[in-house]
């Protein structure tokens, strides 16, 4: 176990969904009192995320963090840290032969397959999945249709297999998947996302990238998550919480479980570092 001084804790990083929100993606009123404390005393909040930018921007608005050169997202699960006015301080993309080979074991596998721009979301489904869909309106980026060739131009941040939780799960252990592992960083994100970001990339990657930018040491980090694509950042921070609802994982690398998401946890762990 760390020796933790929660005193000494000056950035909070938090993921989104099944995190920040509840179950109806909503932030209560409990968490949004506890953040905006803990900015009033000087804490530094970034929201790390699989989503791209536009996807926490709702959120960074209800909290007063959007728009501006001094407040930062890790953003597509650590691959881009930027400002949340959109200046990039670091980004880790896929290059083509990546992108073909992660689709074309989509293609054997009959899994939905998209991948992720800055901007846009590109899938040569022409079917296009329900996952595709929804992840669209959740991150709120527009989906284009692209065939492989025409992806060969197209700048990637990551790819997703998008479909119905158990065909995911049983279909990811292929060992197509074991032959792409030294090339890319693989992470279960939801019950419904299998992603791939560049390879030895991940949310730790992401923040320990703002860490050093702002000058402030992993120890004086706290870092809160609830999927296995949270638990590279709360095993970086010297206070990883994991949330009740979180996966086993995640909760097995935390030095602190907190309550679920539906039961104000963000609140509960950041109130018991701000009353040291």
């Amino acid at each position: 176990m760390k020796n933790i001084k929660l005193k000494n804790i000056k950035l909070i990083a938090i993921d989104i969904d099944g995190t920040l929100v509840n179950s109806k993606k909503e932030i209560t009123p409990a968490v949004k009192e506890a953040i905006l404390s803990a900015k009033k005393r000087g804490k530094k909040i970034v929201i790390c995320t699989g989503r791209p930018l536009s996807g926490a921007q709702r959120y960074l608005d209800e909290l007063g963090l959007n728009n501006q050169d001094d407040q930062f997202v890790v953003s597509f699960n650590g691959a881009v840290t930027e400002s949340t006015n959109g200046k990039v301080l670091f980004k880790r993309g896929l290059n083509y032969s990546e992108y073909i080979d992660l689709e074309a074991i989509a293609r054997k596998l009959r899994l939905h397959f998209h991948a992720v721009g800055l901007n846009r979301i590109y899938t040569d489904n022409r079917d296009i999945g329900h996952y595709t869909i929804y992840n669209s309106r959740i991150v709120r980026l527009e989906v284009s249709y692209r065939t492989a060739e025409e992806m060969r131009q197209i700048p990637i941040i990551k790819c997703m297999y998008i479909d119905n939780p158990e065909y995911l799960d049983e279909k990811i252990k292929d060992p197509l998947f074991d032959q792409m592992k030294k090339r890319v960083t693989f992470s279960k994100t939801e019950p419904f996302y299998y992603e791939a970001t560049a390879a030895n990339t991940d949310k730790a990657t992401g923040l320990k990238v703002l860490c050093e930018h702002l000058e402030i040491k992993a120890e004086n980090v706290m870092a809160l998550g609830d999927q296995a694509n949270d638990m590279p950042m709360i095993k970086y921070a010297g206070l990883g919480v994991a949330m009740g609802n979180a996966v086993a994982i995640t909760k097995k690398n935390a030095d602190q479980i907190t309550t679920d998401c539906n039961h104000d946890g963000v609140a509960k762990a950041i109130n018991a570092i701000l009353n040291k």
